[in-house]
This record gives structure tokens, C-alpha cells and sequence, in this order.
């Protein structure tokens, strides 16, 4: 069955957002995720429900069949085996892979994704330290937990992130910031939850409760 780059997007969308839940994902946060108008996402919604791939109820909003699930594990796995292949072969900075990526997902051949994962050795995470479906569409658990889920004064190793846009990853390049940096939670600041962090045991400084909930470490 064929699809649309927009449709696809839905898919991976969906599959994100009700990750680690069985509720159905509102049409209002799919509309949010999308930067979409609700009645566009009704539209895309009914579309994907004739083709099978999502159930849809106006009240409690999407979620993906079997069919469904299994594509956007399709597409997920793509994008995360490009983001290694740019990384590690073609030398593109981390802030730059997850755009690209997301151009080359859509790419289709039966045997792409296969072959790229042999050609990089079965990487189990990508450079974003975020799980590569195996051929099977079984995901490895990530281990990391969120910064702002951390005590104070223990220094702890980076190990991904949870925003991946281009924007957080070049403000993390400014911080020389990466997988494998060392961050350590100084202080809390009661006003508004944002904290003061140590990196790499060097300078200290001021980071929002946005950016701590966005940093994975173990």
C-alpha cells in the first residue's frame, strides 16, 4: 500500500506520542505535534482509518493498528540508521542529521533498511542516543532517565536526548554539550524549576526546566 510523505508523518507521530501509553493521542496534541489545524488532522485521520492504518474516535481521538504500528516502526527505524549513516560515515554534525533524516525516511525499497543496518554493523542506538528498531520492529528500552529527575550534586554521563530538533541540538554544541558529557545538577531554583549545572566539571550556569526534561543521563 502506498503512502504519502504526509501521511507517514502522521504515522510517526502518533506512534511518539502514544509511546509508553494506551491512551489514544488527542486530536489536539496530534494538531500541537504537527503544528497542524484540527480539522486538517480530522481529514488525515479518516484518511489513515480507510486505509486501516489508525483508529479513530472523535471523542478520544487516534491510535495506530497493527498495520500501522508496524509502519511507523518502518519509518522510525529508516530515519534513526540515516542519522548513523550521516553521522558516523558522511561526518555530519549531530544538530544537523535528525533534518536530513527526516527527507531520507521516506525513502522506499524493501531491502533499504536491511542493508543499511548490516552496512553499520546493527547500531542498536542512534547518534541521538535513541533506539533502533531491529528487523523484527523490537525496541531496546532506553536506560537514561531525565536530567530533571536527578540529585543534586551527582555528577552523571549523557546518554541522549529527548528534543532532537536542529535548534536545542546547536544550543547543546554552543554548551559543548554531547553523548558522553558529564552534567551535574548544582542547584534548583524554587521560582520556576530552572537549575544551575556544572558541565564536564567545568563552568557553571543557568539552564530552564525545559532544557532538563529534554536530557537524558545515566
Amino acid at each position: 500500500m502506498t503512502r504519502t510523505l504526509s501521511e507517514e508523518n502522521y504515522l510517526k507521530a502518533i506512534f511518539h506520542l502514544s509511546r509508553n501509553s494506551k491512551e489514544k493521542v488527542s486530536i489536539t496534541t496530534l494538531a500541537a505535534s504537527l503544528e497542524n489545524t484540527a480539522a486538517s488532522v480530522i481529514s488525515m485521520l479518516r484518511k489513515l482509518t480507510a486505509k486501516e492504518l489508525v483508529d479513530y474516535d472523535k471523542k478520544k481521538g487516534a491510535s495506530l493498528t497493527r498495520a500501522g504500528e508496524k509502519a511507523a516502526i518502518d519509518i522510525v527505524r529508516k530515519h534513526r540508521l540515516w542519522e548513523v549513516l550521516l553521522a558516523e560515515k558522511l561526518e555530519f554534525s549531530w544538530e544537523e542529521i535528525h533534518d536530513i533524516a527526516e527527507q531520507l525516511e521516506h525513502v522506499h525499497h524493501p531491502e533499504l533498511a536491511d542493508r543499511l543496518d548490516k552496512f553499520l554493523g546493527f547500531p542498536q542506538f542512534d547518534p541521538h542516543g535513541h533506539p533502533i528498531p531491529d528487523i523484527k520492529g523490537n525496541i531496546s528500552q532506553v536506560s537514561g532517565k531525565l536530567l530533571s529527575d536527578s540529585t543534586i550534586g551527582i555528577e552523571l554521563e549523557v546518554v541522549g536526548v529527548k528534543d532532537s530538533s536542529s535548534m536545542f541540538l546547536n544550543y547543546l554544541k554552543q554548551l559543548d554539550i554531547k553523548i558522553g558529557s558529564k552534567l551535574m545538577v548544582e542547584q534548583i531554583i524554587d521560582f520556576d524549576q530552572s537549575a544551575v549545572i556544572k558541565i564536564n566539571k567545568g563552568s557553571s550556569i543557568s539552564v530552564s526546566r525545559k532544557f532538563l526534561e529534554s536530557i537524558l543521563i545515566n
